[in-house]
């Protein structure tokens, strides 16, 4: 069979290049091709493009870039008619994937769609095109279930893929001194920066990331990078004085921290899985007045991020739009550090987390069911 993956971004390429391993290993003549990253060609799949050629963030970079979005959907539906897949799969990234569901269902496509989009969220329009477009949607939080099953969606709870990650990830026997030996650090307390994957979270993130280090200075702050970011924007950001940063090994810089400052996202579900204290942190521009449309006019739930979402209460701290500032960072970094039955109430929390997403195995659940339809 033929498949041709539809990825985003970075936290989609990591779970597409799990997905991609099991679906050769049901399907061991499995001819994969897409858009994705450096993880997902890695798994096997020949890449017709990288997805940052797609990230574009916020409504006014969304705006200000319709023709690239408009090229971008020609471009995908031109490699999709090339290649003749007998699938799509397509991986989060609602704004363009859906898009294409409607494009390969015309050209009578299977299309899957794994971690669904999160209509539950905003935007819940967008479930009549999900039940329209799309052949299977898996997902991957507990509480999806029940808003997909009672709008008429054909989907399967499959567990969440970043217990699959995580359990195989390098390095996990690890300890922190031989960490620090490798990379050449001083033995502190380290501090996980996580300032996002796209440019324009680490723009607006990163600086106030940064000027924490004078009130911590018994504290390594350590800056996890994404390489196709590189030290060109790092450096634009934050200038010489960068705190060291390793590259491609967030987990690695989690597991040995005492504290995480994340931007909200897929990160702030990793840093719990690994019992790592954290705060949330988002500011999309337009201070107060926007946050006050995002949250009146385009969301739908309490919590931005996915920790707080699948407990349906506040166990990490978000700081949103006006409210990410410095004094606000260094007085929940200071909790974070200092406060033993703080630290600890989030890291119950986190074990209850983890509890209620079930064991592993998400990517192998989804490969049998993609292969087994397809045949």
């Amino acid at each position: 069979m033929k498949y041709f993956f539809i990825i985003g971004e970075r936290s989609g390429d990591l779970h597409a290049s799990n997905l991609i391993k099991a679906i050769k290993k049901q399907d061991p003549e499995a001819v994969i091709e897409g858009v994705g990253g450096e993880l997902s060609e890695a798994a096997g799949m020949h890449l017709t493009y990288h997805y940052k050629d797609l990230s574009i963030m916020g409504i006014l970079n969304v705006l200000l870039h319709l023709k690239t979005i408009k090229r971008n959907f020609k471009r995908c539906q031109k490699a999709i008619s090339e290649t003749k897949p007998d699938a799509l799969v397509l991986v989060d990234f609602p704004g363009f994937n859906l898009r294409m569901a409607e494009f390969a269902k015309g050209q009578s496509l299977k299309v899957f769609y794994y971690i669904a989009p999160k209509v539950w969220a905003s935007r819940e329009k967008r479930v009549e095109k999900i039940k329209a477009y799309t052949d299977k949607v898996y997902t991957i939080f507990p509480f999806e279930n029940d808003f997909f099953l009672e709008r008429g969606v054909d989907m399967e709870y499959v567990g969440n893929p970043l217990l699959d990650s995580i359990a195989a990830r390098s390095n996990k026997d690890e300890s922190k001194a031989d960490f620090l030996k490798r990379h050449n650090l001083p033995d502190k307390p380290i501090v996980a920066l996580l300032a996002g994957s796209r440019k324009q979270e680490v723009k607006k993130l990163l600086p106030a990331f940064l000027a924490l280090r004078e009130d911590f200075p018994n504290h390594l702050f350590i800056l996890a990078g994404v390489d196709n970011l590189g030290d060109q924007l790092y450096q634009s950001v934050g200038g010489q004085d960068l705190p060291p940063i390793i590259y491609n090994e967030t987990y690695s810089v989690l597991q040995h921290a005492d504290a995480a400052l994340v931007a909200s996202g897929t990160a702030t579900l990793e840093t719990a899985l690994l019992r790592i204290p954290q705060v949330v942190c988002y500011d999309f521009g337009g201070g107060k007045f926007a946050y006050s449309i995002y949250a009146n006019f385009l969301v739908k739930v309490k919590y931005a991020s996915l920790v707080n979402l699948i407990m349906d209460r506040l166990v990490v701290k978000e700081l949103l739009q006006h409210q990410f500032n410095l004094k606000n960072l260094r007085e929940e970094l200071h909790l974070l550090l200092e406060d033993q039955n703080y630290r600890q109430q989030m890291l119950d929390n986190y074990d209850r987390i983890i509890q209620k997403l079930g064991g592993e195995g998400a990517s192998e659940k989804t490969a049998r069911s993609i292969v087994a339809l397809c045949q």
